[in-house]
C-alpha cells in the first residue's frame, strides 16, 4: 500500500491549467459578488430622492443585505463543510444573481428590503466557501496572492458597478443596474462543470476516485493506483464543528479576528455606502461622486495584490496590522477638505487599506484554521464581521441625519481602523496549538 499525503501534494504542486481555471472562475464569481453589494452605494442618491428617503431610512435599507450575508455565511459556510462547497457556491450564485435582478423591480422599500435580503444570504455563502477552495487548492507558497487576486473580483465588481452607473443612471434609471446581475445565471452551468470539490471534503467522505482525480489535476505527476492510501493530517480530517473554532488554543486569536473583521467591514461599508453622498454635500456632482467609488475600489485591488505578495514573503499579519493603521491615517485625514489630486490618492488608499486589507484578511482566516473546519472558521468570521457592515451604513445614516459638520463622518469611520490594529497585533500569527502529525505524535506548527 502507498501512503499519499494530500496537504504535502497540494502544498508542493506546481502552479498549472487547473489553477488557473479555479482561480479564473472563483474570481469571476466573486466580480459579481462585489457588483450586487457596491450597487447600492451607486443608486443610493438616486433612490433617497425618488423615494423621498431620510438618511436614516436609507441606512437601514442598506443593511437589509448585510444581515442577509450575515445568516448566509452562518448557515451557509458551516453547511458546506458537510455537502461539499461546489454544491453551496452554486447555490449562492442562484440566489444572489435572481433576487438581485429583482431588486430593479421592486415598488417600495419593504419589496426592496426583502430582495436585498435575500440576495446578500446567497452572497454570505459564496464568499467562505470561495475562499476555503481557492486556499485549499493554492500552492503553499503563492496561496496568500492567489487568494489576494481572486477577491481582488469584488473590487472589480465595485468598479463595474460605479461605472455602469454613471452611463446608466442619467438615462435608464437605478432599476437598470439591477439587471446585469442576471449575467451569472447565464454562466452557471460553465461554473459548476469549472469548479471541482474540495479534495479533502472528497477524501473525508471516502470518495477515493474521485480525490485521486481531483488530485492528479493538481499535480500531474501524481498517477494513481488502486492500493493508494489517501491521507490527511488528524487535524484537517478531525469532524468540523463551531466548537474546533475555539479549541486548540484558538479562542483568544479568534475573538480577535471577529473583532478586525467587524471593524473593517464597518469601515468598507460605511465608505461604499455613503461615499458618493457625501461627496455630493461636499460640492461634488453625482457622476463625480460616484467616480470616487470607482477610485475606491482601483485602490482596494492594489492593496489586495500588493499585500497579498508582501504576505507571502513576510507575515501576512503584519502587512494588515499596517494597513489598518493607514485605514485609519487616510480615512480621518478626507476630514481635512484637502486638494482634489490629494483627496484622489486618500481615497485609493481607504480602498486598499480596507477593501484590500479585508480580502487579505479573509486569507489569513483561510490559513489559520485546518480545512475540517476553514468553511466553518470563514463562515464565522463573515458573520460576525457582517455585523460591523450592518452598522456601518446605519452608522453613517445617523451621522448625515444629526446634520453633524462632514468631517466627523469620516473621522467616526476611521476609529474602527484603529481598533482593528490593535485587534490584529495580538493574534497568534503562527496558530498557537498543537496540532498531530501522520504517526500521532503532537508538533508544533512549522
Amino acid at each position: 500500500m502507498r501512503k499519499i499525503d494530500v496537504n504535502q501534494v497540494i502544498d508542493d504542486a506546481r502552479f498549472n491549467k487547473f489553477h488557473w481555471r479555479v482561480l479564473f472562475w472563483s474570481t469571476l464569481i466573486l466580480i459579481f459578488d462585489g457588483y450586487d453589494l457596491v450597487v447600492y452605494g451607486v443608486v443610493l442618491p438616486s433612490l433617497m430622492n425618488e423615494w423621498k428617503l431620510t438618511p436614516v431610512q436609507a441606512g437601514t435599507l442598506g443593511s437589509c443585505a448585510l444581515f442577509g450575508m450575515m445568516f448566509g455565511a452562518l448557515i451557509l459556510g458551516p453547511l458546506a463543510d458537510k455537502i461539499g462547497r461546489r454544491r453551496v457556491i452554486a447555490g449562492g450564485v442562484v440566489l444572489f444573481s435572481i433576487f438581485t435582478v429583482l431588486t430593479g423591480f421592486a415598488t417600495d422599500t419593504t419589496q426592496f428590503g426583502i430582495c436585498r435580503f435575500i440576495a446578500g444570504f446567497g452572497i454570505g455563502g459564496v464568499m467562505p466557501n470561495a475562499v476555503a477552495l481557492i486556499s485549499e487548492f493554492a500552492p503553499k507558497k503563492l496561496r496568500s496572492t492567489l487568494v489576494a487576486i481572486m477577491f481582488s473580483g469584488y473590487s472589480v465588481g465595485g468598479m463595474l458597478s460605479a461605472g455602469l452607473g454613471v452611463y446608466l443612471l442619467p438615462t435608464q434609471g437605478w432599476q437598470s443596474v439591477f439587471y446585469f446581475a442576471a449575467v451569472p445565471l447565464i454562466l452557471l452551468p460553465f461554473i459548476l462543470q469549472a469548479l471541482p470539490e474540495s479534495v479533502l471534503f472528497t477524501v473525508r467522505k471516502g470518495q477515493v476516485e474521485k480525490a485521486q482525480e481531483i488530485l492528479q489535476r493538481i499535480e500531474p505527476s501524481y498517477i494513481p493506483r488502486s492500493d493508494d492510501d489517501l491521507s490527511v493530517s488528524k487535524v484537517e480530517a478531525s469532524k468540523g464543528g463551531v466548537m474546533q473554532l475555539f479549541s486548540e488554543g484558538r479562542m483568544a486569536s479568534t475573538l480577535l479576528l471577529w473583532a478586525s473583521c467587524f471593524c473593517c467591514l464597518l469601515m468598507i461599508y460605511a465608505l461604499s455606502s455613503w461615499l458618493p453622498k457625501l461627496m455630493i454635500n461636499a460640492g461634488y456632482g453625482l457622476g463625480s461622486s460616484i467616480m470616487f467609488l470607482m477610485i475606491l475600489n482601483l485602490g482596494a485591488i492594489v492593496g489586495a495584490i500588493g499585500g497579498g505578495w508582501l504576505g507571502d514573503r513576510f507575515q501576512l499579519k503584519n502587512v494588515l496590522v499596517v494597513l489598518f493603521i493607514i485605514a485609519a491615517v487616510s480615512i480621518s485625514s478626507l476630514s481635512l477638505n484637502p486638494p482634489t489630486a490629494v483627496l484622489y490618492f486618500l481615497v485609493a488608499a481607504a480602498g486598499a487599506s480596507t477593501i484590500g486589507a479585508q480580502i487579505l484578511a479573509w486569507a489569513y482566516v483561510a490559513q489559520f484554521y485546518p480545512a475540517a473546519v476553514r468553511s466553518t472558521g470563514l463562515g464565522w468570521a463573515s458573520a460576525v464581521g457582517r455585523t460591523g457592515a450592518i452598522v456601518g451604513p446605519m452608522l453613517g445614516g445617523f451621522l448625515l441625519g444629526a446634520e453633524l459638520p462632514l468631517h466627523y463622518n469620516f473621522i467616526a469611520f476611521a476609529i474602527p481602523g484603529a481598533v482593528a490594529a490593535l485587534a490584529m497585533m495580538f493574534v497568534h500569527s503562527r496558530q498557537n496549538q498543537r496540532q498531530v502529525s501522520m504517526t500521532g505524535k503532537a508538533v508544533l506548527p512549522e
